[in-house]
């Protein structure tokens, strides 16, 4: 079964930029290129080599996990360098993304990697031939190169080999241009084609050299005969016959596109694996004409290779993430193993099940546990899936009184992660079964992995239960019941729980935690304010791919008045928006020019920019350039935070006049509405400078995997970070006009903010007179709950305001202390956002949120 879907990372695409940013400031830095070494002693130069080096891996956590990125650093690396990997450029590449093609194949050295790049110039051929009146002919999809031709195709190949080579010295890489001397070729057909030539020897001497004086090989496709003709040769044939003598572990195709697609669903295909779907893919009635000869192309290369070796069809922006996230980005083809079900122990090779079994965490290399699970296999109902040399074994048992199946394992080796076997399998599960349950240990790393590929979970006691296929709520409750029972028994249960792999949700002892989909506000529908009102609005919501998107469709799911129009993610484009129960709606990956069309046919009433900082620009720009456009704009980043044009959508302490009138409204940030209302009835007594010590649950640190959504750095840990200059910082003393410090961390929990708040006085107040005027501030707020007990995040996390209280002064200074509590994704995200919707649209503010 060719897959589809493999995970992937929330803005891996949008970090690459800041990425490539600070790696080419990296490298600019460097004032020579000290990637060679003799010298044992360390040097000015070593030194920068290693800070350069240091700096991007810490960069590459932003697109992978530590674990990825330092086990595919030890894969790359642990071949000759040239072995690496062959990387072909189309030509139409180098004239259009000249600039992020050399950020990409710099990145890639910096690490201490050489890719061998061979371009083709296809495109500038043609222009050129063009200009001169020259028809260009073909025959069977060759290229006939005559005399004239070809002395356009050599100034071409010469022009563009010079030009990436120009463009890579400017990142701080050596790269050396190689026209010729690696190709001898003879004549294709010399009758039919002329000047075209077919390889017949490689000589990679010219290469070899250029990785040991430290620089990047850049070749042509161009050849010579063995009297010295230079001959033509299609640069993706010329990229085949390199990887067959050079045998490197990637060979990279980069195109326009970022990989092959699936000519029915219109999806980018992620893995084949040849073995397996060769024959039936070849037969699909959509394979045809190009497509069907790359595949045979690259069939026939990887027959010839060892079997550690790949394909990768990928565009130039997504280039890291191919090579360095087990999720990967473009269609990766392999040649795999054929997948094997079996139904009865018997059918196992002797001794191979307790073998793979003995390897499973999960057992501890006892082979008597391992035994007493095979011989209860023996008596009852299952299904073993398999590649042929057991990297991966899955095992699904069919349980007496449920109708839905258990998947009791489900163990891989590094090799089958590696090379995305585990995916293989697990589509094999899916088309055999329509729902099926499984455990995993909440501190297990692969947990994330598990996650992505479930319909929901339900988090116990350390272990968390997901269900795939399972929708009747009564079966999902009679599971949950089963699975806190079975956790308090004293026999072992039949399900196996999966060991020591990423901690999703906080370890809370005998905590349950129910999360269905991505992410569940645990709204209480009995506080949803109704509105009632015949009219409805369209939204548009542009990134719902994080936390704060899913929650915001949850809320307008359950809202009186507003539908989703548009949701768009690039990562999840074609697939439904499962969680909207509405009308059927599916992800588009919408364009700034496709939102600039659909406010001008007047489909949106409001826009939600859900996206990263420095990233919403050109969508906002397209909205507003359209002439008596009706949609508004409701901003989560920090882009428009401090635009004067803009509202601060912060109603409780901002103008709700100046936010119904306006089209332009800056939510503001978690951090900052908790530290504002924590601040504001204090303001008219502040002498000095307000110190905040704030406390956020990891999904603040979003979905894209980096050391601050880490469970396992953050496991009994608590991590500071940006320790000035944070962006809250600006923004809570530019609107409260106070200067304040904070000091952010990440804790070990999923969702909710505490906000420690230190305010020197103008005179001395006590606790009585600090908690009056903070009950008179908020007096009628429903979002905001004053309580002179110290508020804990457990009592905000899944609901929809702000708690303070915990209210303290100083013995013998006027200092006073006060606790702000806020969950990050709801008010400090997703619930403000629908505040501020519904005062823009006309409606009451609170409708469909559940109060406090």
């Amino acid at each position: 079964m060719i897959s589809v879907a493999r995970l992937r990372p929330y803005g891996a695409a949008r970090a690459l930029a800041a990425v490539r940013a600070s790696a080419s400031s990296a490298a600019a830095a460097t004032a020579t290129r000290p990637f060679l070494f003799v010298s044992h002693t360390p040097t000015t130069s070593t030194c920068r080599y290693n800070s350069t080096r240091s700096t991007v891996i810490q960069l590459l956590n932003n697109i992978g996990s530590k674990r990825e990125v330092e086990q595919y650093l030890r894969y790359f690396t642990s071949v000759d360098s040239q072995q690496f990997a062959v990387i072909k450029v189309g030509g139409a590449i180098i004239t259009e993304n000249l600039n992020e093609l050399a950020s990409s194949l710099a990145f890639l050295n910096h690490v201490g990697l050489f890719p061998i790049v061979l371009h083709g110039t296809g495109p500038q051929i043609n222009e050129i031939l063009e200009a001169e009146g020259v028809v260009p002919d073909y025959i069977d999809g060759i290229r006939i190169t005559d005399s004239k031709t070809m002395s356009v195709v050599r100034r071409c190949f010469l022009e563009q080999n010079l030009k990436l080579v120009d463009a890579l010295e400017k990142q701080g890489v050596r790269a050396r241009p190689i026209t010729g001397g690696v190709f001898t070729a003879e004549y294709l057909d010399k009758e039919k084609y002329d000047l075209v030539g077919k390889i017949t020897k490689i000589d990679k001497t010219p290469i070899e050299a250029s990785i040991r004086a430290g620089a990047l090989p850049i070749l042509t496709s161009l050849a010579e005969t063995e009297d010295g003709q230079i001959l033509n040769v299609n640069a993706d044939v010329a990229a085949g016959e390199l990887a067959r003598e050079i045998q490197p572990l990637k060979i990279v195709y980069l195109n326009e596109k970022g990989g092959l697609m699936h000519g029915e669903t219109g999806e980018k295909i992620s893995i084949i694996n040849l073995d397996e779907e060769y024959e039936g893919l070849m037969k699909q009635p959509w394979v045809k004409y190009g497509t069907k000869l790359k595949i045979k192309e690259i069939h026939d290369l990887l027959m010839h290779l060892p079997r550690s070796s790949s394909v990768a069809i990928i565009s130039t922006g997504d280039l890291q993430k191919e090579l360095f996230t087990d999720s990967g980005a473009g269609t990766m083809i392999r040649r795999g193993y054929k997948l094997i079900t079996r139904n009865r122990i018997s059918e196992f090779p002797e001794g191979t099940l307790e073998s793979v079994l003995l390897r499973d965490p999960g057992f501890k290399s006892d082979t008597s546990l391992v035994k007493a699970y095979i011989g209860s296999l023996e008596s009852s109902t299952f299904t073993a899936y398999s590649d042929e040399p057991f990297e991966v074994l899955a095992i699904v048992r069919e349980t007496p009184g449920s109708n839905v199946p258990v998947l009791e394992k489900f163990t891989a080796s590094k090799e089958g992660w590696q090379n995305n076997v585990t995916d293989n399998v697990w589509a094999a599960i899916q088309a055999k079964n329509k729902a099926f349950q499984w455990v995993v240990a909440e501190d297990s790393e692969r947990a994330s992995w598990f996650f992505d590929r479930a319909d929901g979970s339900f988090v116990h006691d350390g272990k968390i239960l997901f269900w795939y296929g399972v929708e009747d709520p009564d079966k999902i409750t009679r599971l949950m019941k089963d699975f806190i029972s079975e956790s308090h028994a004293a026999t072992p249960s039949s399900r196996h729980v999966y060991g020591h792999q990423v901690r999703l949700f906080s370890t809370m002892s005998n905590r349950s935690h129910l999360v269905t989909g991505r992410f569940n506000p645990n709204q209480n529908k009995s506080g949803v304010r109704s509105y009632s009102t015949a009219r409805t609005s369209k939204v548009g919501l542009i990134g719902a791919r994080g936390y704060t998107g899913q929650a915001l469709i949850n809320l307008i799911n359950n809202h009186p008045n507003l539908e989703l129009a548009y949701v768009s993610s690039r990562e999840l484009n074609g697939k439904d928006v499962a969680d909207y129960t509405k009308s059927p709606l599916k992800y588009t990956n919408l364009q700034a020019s496709d939102v600039a069309g659909l406010e001008k046919s007047g489909d949106v009433d409001v826009w939600v920019m859900a996206l990263p900082n420095g990233v919403c620009k050109p969508f906002v720009e397209a909205i507003q350039s359209v002439e008596k456009g009706n949609g508004a704009i409701v901003d989560l980043s920090a882009d428009y935070r401090f635009d004067s044009t803009w509202a601060y959508g912060l109603p409780e302490l901002g103008d709700r006049a100046a936010i119904r009138a306006s089209k332009a409204i800056a939510n503001p940030g978690c951090y900052a509405t908790g530290a504002q209302i924590g601040i504001a009835p204090l303001l008219p007594f502040v002498e000095g400078q307000p110190n905040i010590f704030g406390v956020s649950g990891y999904s603040g640190a979003g979905t894209k995997p980096s050391p601050k959504n880490d469970i396992n750095q953050l496991s009994d840990n608590l991590m500071p970070y940006a320790l000035t200059d944070h962006i809250h910082e600006r923004e809570v003393s530019a609107h409260t006009g106070t200067t304040v410090s904070f000091i952010p961390h990440v804790g070990q929990w999923f969702q909710g903010i505490t906000l420690t708040i230190s305010v020197p006085l103008s005179k001395k107040l006590t606790a009585g007179d600090i908690k009056t005027l903070y009950e008179e501030k908020y007096a009628g707020e429903p979002l905001i709950k004053i309580t002179p007990e110290i508020p804990l995040v457990k009592a905000i996390s899944g609901k929809h305001g702000v708690i303070v209280g915990g209210f303290a002064v100083h013995s013998s200074q006027p200092r006073a202390v006060v606790i702000s509590t806020i969950d990050n994704l709801l008010k400090g995200a997703a619930t403000q956002c629908l505040q501020n919707i519904n005062l823009t649209l006309g409606y009451d503010e609170f409708a469909g949120i559940p109060v406090l």
